[in-house]
C-alpha cells in the first residue's frame, strides 16, 4: 500500500475539483481502487503505488494547466484519464502556445489545441487563410482573436467581420426592424467573440468609428479592403461568385482568415459551396494556406465532440451505402445490356 499527500497552491480547489467535485468524482470513477480525500489544499492518496502514482500525476497536470492555461474543461480532465497528455499534445509548449491577446479583465486568450496552433501560425506566415471545420473548435474565436491582436500591435487599421446572410432552415425576414436588425442574427456569434476580447465601451467606441465592421457579405462588393484584418465567417454559405467577389476585395496590406464547416451547408441544393469550390481551386497558390480542425479541436461541451463523430459515422455510413448501390445498379445495367446483345445475335 502506498499513501501520498498532495498539497494543492495557487490553484481555486473549486477550478480544479469543479463544482460539486466533478472533475475529482470523474477521477474517483476512473480509479475505484484509490482512496482519494480532499481537505482543502490537501489531497490524500491511499492505494497501490501505481495506481496513487498516476494519480498524483493527472492531478499534478490539471494543476499547471489550470495555473498556465487560466482554464482546465471536463473534457481534458476526460482526456488525461484516457491516456492522453493534453498539455503536450493538444497545447504543446513552446512559443506556440504564447497568448495571442488578453482580453477582458486580463483573461489570456490562447490557442487551446493543435490545430489551433496551426491556424495562428498559418496566420503569422500567409496573408489568406482557409480554417475548415466542424462546430465548436475554435475558428472564429481564434481568428477574432488574431484580428484584434493585430489592431491592438497597429498591424492594420480596422477589422472587417462578415458572413453572408444564408438562413439555416429558418425564415428571418419577417422580423421587424430596420435592415441593421434583420441582418445582426446573423453576425451574433461574431459579436460574442469581440464581446468577450474588448471592453465593452471601448468595443463601442471602435464600432461607432468603423475600426471594426460587422456587416453582410454582400455589402462588400465594389469595395478595396486593405490595410484591415478580414474575417469571412461562414464561408460554407458562399456562393463560388460570392467568394470570388470577396477574395479579389483584398488589398495589398490586408490579411484575411476565411472559417467554414463543410458540413453545415445552409444554400439551396442547386447552388454548389464557394468555399469548396475555393479549396479546390486555390489549394497551390503561394500565400493562401488551409488548416483543417477536426472532432478533436472541439472546446465546447464534451457531447460535441461525440455529435460530430455520430454525424460523421453518419454521413460515411450513407456514403458506403450510395456507392454499393450504384455498383449494384451498373452491374444490373451491363448485365441486362449484355442479355440483350445476345439475344440479337441469336436472332
Amino acid at each position: 500500500m502506498s499513501e501520498i499527500i498532495l498539497t494543492i497552491e495557487g490553484v481555486d480547489p473549486v477550478e480544479l475539483y469543479g463544482r460539486n467535485n466533478v472533475k475529482l468524482n470523474l477521477i474517483k470513477k476512473a480509479f475505484p481502487e484509490v482512496n482519494i480525500t480532499s481537505r482543502g489544499e490537501n489531497v490524500k492518496l491511499s492505494g497501490e503505488k501505481k495506481d496513487t502514482q498516476k494519480v498524483k500525476s493527472i492531478i499534478e497536470k490539471m494543476v499547471r494547466m489550470l495555473k498556465e492555461q487560466h482554464d482546465l474543461s471536463t473534457q481534458v480532465v476526460e482526456d488525461l484519464l484516457n491516456g492522453g497528455n493534453p498539455y503536450e499534445t493538444k497545447l504543446g509548449n513552446g512559443n506556440g502556445n504564447a497568448t495571442i491577446v488578453h482580453g477582458r479583465e486580463g483573461k489570456p486568450i490562447k490557442a487551446k489545441t493543435h490545430n489551433q496552433r496551426k491556424l495562428v501560425q498559418a496566420s503569422e506566415d500567409n496573408d489568406i487563410v482557409f480554417a475548415i471545420g466542424p462546430a465548436g473548435t475554435g475558428k472564429t474565436y481564434t481568428a477574432v482573436a488574431l484580428a484584434v491582436r493585430a489592431l491592438k500591435n497597429r498591424l492594420v487599421k480596422k477589422i472587417i467581420l462578415t458572413r453572408p446572410a444564408v438562413e439555416a432552415g429558418e425564415n428571418l425576414g419577417f422580423l421587424p426592424g430596420d435592415l441593421k436588425d434583420k441582418v445582426d442574427p446573423y453576425l451574433r456569434p461574431l459579436y460574442d467573440a469581440l464581446d468577450d476580447m474588448l471592453p465593452l465601451e471601448k468595443l463601442n467606441y471602435l464600432m461607432t468609428n468603423r475600426i471594426i465592421e460587422v456587416a453582410p457579405l454582400a455589402f462588400m462588393r465594389g469595395r478595396t479592403l486593405d490595410n484591415a484584418f478580414i474575417i469571412l465567417d461562414e464561408a460554407q454559405n458562399a456562393t463560388t461568385t460570392q467568394l470570388k467577389m470577396f477574395l479579389t476585395r483584398i488589398g495589398p496590406s490586408a490579411k484575411c482568415i476565411i472559417t467554414g464547416d463543410l458540413t453545415q451547408i445552409d444554400l439551396p441544393y442547386n447552388q454548389k459551396s464557394g468555399l469548396r469550390h475555393g479549396l479546390e481551386i486555390l489549394s497551390d497558390v503561394k500565400g493562401i494556406a488551409s488548416i483543417y480542425l477536426s472532432a478533436d479541436d472541439v472546446v465546447r461541451h464534451r457531447l460535441v465532440k461525440e455529435i460530430i463523430k455520430a454525424y460523421d459515422k453518419h454521413i460515411n455510413d450513407r456514403r458506403k451505402q450510395r456507392e454499393e448501390e450504384d455498383r449494384l445498379e451498373s452491374v444490373r445495367r451491363r448485365e441486362a445490356r449484355e442479355k440483350r446483345e445476345k439475344k440479337q445475335e441469336e436472332e
